[in-house]
Order: C-alpha cells, then sequence, then structure tokens
C-alpha cells in the first residue's frame, strides 16, 4: 500500500524515482511538525538532529555577530530545504538559528534514520548526495556573487531568481542575505522602480 500523501516523497521521487517498498520505507522515518511564525527549529549549543523539508511556510537560518547584528544565510520556502547543516553532518553543537518566517509546515527526517535508510536503499544515498550537489554549487554561485557583483546586481539576480521570495520575507531579512542593510535595499528597490 502507498504511503499517505507527503510532500517530501513527491520531492525525492522528481529527483530520483522510487518504488513503493521505497516510499513505504521513508514514510516511516517521516515526521510533520507545525512551526508558529517566530519559533525555532534550531538553535545555537544544541545539536541540529534533523533535516527539514518545507511543506508550506517560511524559514531562514542566520548568526548573530558579535555586535548583535543578525546574517542570514539561507532562507526557504515551500518544498525546499533547511536546517544547520554543519552541525546535522557532523552531529556538533549548532552555530545556527533557524526561524519561522510564516506559520510553516515541515516534515522532517532524523540523522540516524537517515543514515539507516541510505544503507538498505542505495536510491536514497543518491538524492542526498544529489542535493548536496547542488546545494554547495549555489553556496559557491552566491559566494561568487557576493563578490563579484554590487548590492544592486546582487538583489536584481535574486529577484530575477526567487521572485515569490521577494514577496514573502520581510525586507529586514532579505537585505541581510543579500549583505546591505534594509535600508540601502530600499533605496535599490527604489531606483529600479523608478527605472524600470
Amino acid at each position: 500500500m502507498l504511503p499517505p500523501d507527503l510532500a517530501i516523497i513527491k520531492h525525492i521521487n522528481r529527483i530520483v524515482p522510487l518504488d513503493e517498498e521505497e516510499m513505504e520505507a521513508f514514510a516511516e522515518i517521516v515526521e510533520e511538525r507545525r512551526v508558529k511564525r517566530k519559533s525555532f527549529i534550531v538553535q545555537p549549543g544544541f545539536v541540529c538532529h534533523h533535516q527539514s523539508h518545507l511543506v508550506s511556510g517560511a524559514m531562514r537560518s542566520y548568526f548573530t555577530g558579535p555586535d548583535g547584528s543578525e546574517h542570514t544565510i539561507a532562507i526557504a520556502i515551500d518544498d525546499w530545504w533547511i536546517s544547520d547543516f554543519y552541525s546535522y553532518t557532523s552531529q556538533t553543537p549548532a552555530s545556527l538559528y533557524v526561524e519561522a518566517l510564516e506559520d510553516t509546515v515541515i516534515q522532517q527526517i532524523a540523522y540516524d534514520n537517515v543514515e539507516k535508510i541510505c544503507k538498505q536503499y542505495p536510491r536514497f544515498e543518491r538524492f542526498f548526495r544529489l542535493v548536496a550537489q547542488k546545494a554547495f554549487a549555489f553556496s559557491q554561485k552566491r559566494a561568487l556573487s557576493n563578490i563579484g557583483k554590487t548590492a544592486e546586481e546582487r538583489y536584481v539576480e535574486y529577484a530575477e531568481m526567487y521572485p515569490q521570495i521577494i514577496l514573502r520575507v520581510p525586507q529586514y531579512v532579505l537585505a541581510s542575505y543579500l549583505g546591505m542593510t534594509p535600508e540601502f535595499l530600499s533605496k535599490v528597490r527604489k531606483k529600479i522602480s523608478v527605472n524600470s
């Protein structure tokens, strides 16, 4: 019998097609949670035991600098993954916060369960490898963009790639992610709207 309708399984199937046995095995390790806006699923000092796939909602991961300023590392919306991936893969205390920006539904998988299912079903090993490669490639592209592009160019590029995120996340989060102040982002947006 097929497992219940799980967004996380639909997501995996788009990348690595699963058979019925694999879907059923994976469905057994998925935990669904509802997270209220402004709540945390990861906090510094605690080991991150889960990867989280967003069914609906929006989240961000960030760290706080010595001066108290927040630096957003990742933004995730429906059908994206989020975690403190270093803490998760090394099973050491987290350095990031992962916070809900909206009321959010997530489907989580625990580290130990992922390790077991990857050994039992090699197709999951392939899925997680492909996801990790994609995430690494995106991180490299973002680093190059931060070094080689102006703030305005970074905003335009991000807005073209992720227009839905631009509309959903607070300006201070977007500014933090793009490496600028909210005030500067506001100026960039005004300049672009005048010129378009």
